[in-house]
Order: structure tokens, then sequence, then C-alpha cells
């Protein structure tokens, strides 16, 4: 079992402080969502569109400490929109997630929401 040091929206592995390795935070998505600085917007795909698929696509990431996206994969989400959703994730770039002043890459999970117009 892993031991945890717990912070507002964060939790880090003891193991990982006593490693020497550079800590991985594991931070909501509510969180990231407001580093996030750049990409593309999602494309409704047509066949999903014409279907009237709907839906959130959940994708699970590493943000780097670079702030770009690195381990991207699908978590849930209607099929006919998970490439759409991917392909625009990968795009995508965040702000710096900083730990003691210091950039940290984290775990996070990206929610795409897919919504035909009313």
């Amino acid at each position: 079992t892993e031991i945890y040091t717990l912070s507002l929206h964060d939790a880090l592995p003891i193991s990982q402080v006593h490693a020497g390795r550079p800590p991985k935070l594991a931070i909501s998505s509510g969180v990231m969502a407001g580093n996030k600085l750049s990409g593309a917007p999602p494309q409704y795909p047509e066949i999903a569109r014409v279907a009237s698929v709907q839906g959130t696509v959940v994708l699970g990431a590493t943000i780097s400490r670079s702030g770009t996206i690195e381990n991207l994969h699908v978590i849930s989400g209607p099929p006919m929109l998970l490439a759409a959703a991917e392909e625009a994730v990968r795009t995508w770039r965040y702000r710096s997630y900083l730990l003691n002043g210091e950039p940290v890459a984290v775990d996070t999970t990206v929610h795409v929401v897919f919504r035909l117009g009313s």
C-alpha cells in the first residue's frame, strides 16, 4: 500500500518523495482546465452528427513539466466521438503545474463534451 501526503487538490506517494524521482501528482480535471493555454477545439464527426450521437469523452493524460500532453488514453465515451476528442486534446497545451515553485508532471483527466445544438 502507498501512503499519501494530501494537500488541497493533489496526492503525492511518499515513495516518490524518497525515491529521488521528480514527483508526478494527480490533479483534478477542474484544476487543470484552468491551466489550459491553447489547443484546437474538437471537431464534431459528421457521422456522429447525422446519428445524433452526443456525450462526454473522458481521457486520461499526463501533462508534462513543459505543459504538453503525454500518455493520452481513453477512459470512457461514445465510440463515434473518441478519435475526435483524442485528436483535439493532443494539440492542447497547459501552463506548467508548480510544486514548491518547480514545474512537475501531473496525471489528470480531460472531459470533452459533445452536444448538438438545440
